[in-house]
């Protein structure tokens, strides 16, 4: 309770500085702070839709997560987290809220045309980033590798071109990144605690964000990397190698989506040290060499794209933003996204840090019982998967090239600290899924987020 109450005070207090900064000077580029957002208020037909999908996972969610079958969770869990995600989008309206999002003039649907030759495109990417070269690309395009706009093409190229269909592949395909986190809590920190997390899994505040934009489905790629490869540490799967090349091809992907995900190294390190085993990492490193060789023969290099994207950044609202508010804002903004559940989850995670290390340095394995009743070993290895984002996330913060916007943009690593609400005692689940989604549906309601 004290954490969920210093959350909120971070908030507060973030929603007032950053008025008052706006208000006399405007350099937060952003009108209703710590959101990039602007107050309106509305309606629309995702109301009646996101406000019984709250009712009734709120309702129902605990029970059910706990009794259904594996497999049948599994999809029940893809299935709502899709139908929220999509309940939360048309509360702005088909159009305004789905099918526009991805065609404005800072998205990567604006470009596609400029990819009819593809290698040639790659070639003179970087030449592109920097304003003031002449055809520079829009903001989210120079802002990330090609990969992302890639995807879009692609899609165009199989006949699903357009708003409406890049829409529904980032919120579908996004949707599955609750599959990916469920089974890696699974194989390493128990059913139990995974089925706990479910819920608050599906009813992720982050819905908010992630209908639409592109970076569900960066976070979706990203837990699969990390999924794939908890599955081969671990030896559940069948063809352990495989699933470890798959998890290095998507964490190749990742990087090239986004230059900011090469930070999830740090959940994919504490897959490893929580298996207690180095056996996946030659077929993973393998699998994410291929996607960065590819581009690089292509003829895009990445790090002259990433450096030219500093200045590019420095160039725009980075260079204006002022860094000693948004590197505590930032966190602000992560809470609003995460949810309060996920703040009381984390401290407790914090809680468990110690007695987790000590227990990977001495090997115990014994399983003991928390006030709570869950097994303190699983507990302690969950802990230490959020902790590992959270390291993530702060590591994005302090580098100072996420000034704003990282509701939409930390995405990949809030993800991880969702399932953090599993270490909180069972019978208040549904205070704390009230006290997580009442949040996010005022904010889809009264602000336009722009996203």
């Amino acid at each position: 309770m004290i954490a969920a109450a210093a959350g909120i005070l971070l908030v507060t207090a973030a929603i007032l500085v950053g008025h008052a900064i706006q208000n006399r000077n405007g350099t937060l580029r952003a009108q209703w702070p710590p959101l990039l957002a602007s107050w309106d208020p509305h309606l629309g037909p995702g109301t009646p839709a996101a406000l019984a999908m709250a009712v009734l996972v709120v309702a129902y969610g605990p029970p059910l997560a706990a009794r259904l079958p594996w497999r049948g969770l599994l999809a029940a869990a893809w299935a709502g987290s899709t139908a929220w995600v999509f309940s939360m989008a048309l509360i702005d309206g088909w159009y305004r809220g789905v099918e526009r999002r991805l065609t404005t003039k800072h998205e990567y649907l604006r470009v596609i045309d400029r990819f009819d030759d593809i290698p040639a495109t790659l070639r003179d990417f970087t030449n592109h980033i920097v304003i003031g070269e002449p055809g520079n690309w829009p903001a989210h395009v120079a802002g990330h590798p090609p990969g992302a706009t890639l995807t879009f093409v692609w899609l165009d190229r199989i006949g699903l071109g357009g708003g409406a269909w890049a829409a529904v592949w980032c919120v579908v395909v996004g949707s599955s990144a609750v599959l990916a986190a469920l089974i890696t809590v699974r194989v390493l920190a128990g059913e139990h605690l995974a089925r706990r997390a479910a819920p608050f899994l599906v009813l992720a505040p982050a819905a908010v964000w992630a209908g639409v934009s592109a970076d569900g489905y960066f976070a979706a790629v990203a837990a699969w990397s990390v999924a794939l490869l908890a599955l081969a540490a671990t030896r559940r799967v069948r063809f352990p190698a495989a699933a470890a090349v798959g998890g290095g091809l998507l964490f190749g992907w990742t990087c090239y989506l986004s230059y900011g995900l090469g930070l999830m190294a740090a959940v994919l390190l504490v897959v490893l040290v929580l298996a207690r085993t180095a056996r996946p990492v030659v077929p993973f490193l393998l699998g994410a060499l291929v996607v960065p060789a590819a581009f690089t023969l292509a003829g895009f290099n990445w790090w002259t794209a990433y450096h030219l994207l500093v200045e590019r950044y420095y160039q725009g609202a980075g260079g204006i933003r002022p860094y000693a508010y948004w590197v505590w804002a930032n966190l602000a903004c992560a809470v609003l996204a995460s949810g309060l559940a996920a703040v009381a989850g984390v401290r407790r995670s914090a809680s468990y840090a110690f007695g987790a290390v000590r227990e990977l340095r001495t090997g115990a394995g014994g399983v003991r019982r928390t006030g709570n009743g869950a097994p303190h070993a699983p507990a302690q290895r969950l802990a230490l998967l959020v902790l590992a984002a959270l390291v993530a996330l702060l590591a994005a913060d302090l580098s100072g090239m996420s000034k704003a916007e990282t509701e939409r943009i930390w995405q990949p690593f809030l993800l991880w600290l969702l399932p953090a609400a599993a270490l909180l005692p069972a019978w208040t689940a549904r205070y704390w899924l009230v006290a997580s989604v009442v949040p996010a549906l005022l904010i889809n309601h009264l602000l336009w987020t722009g996203w």
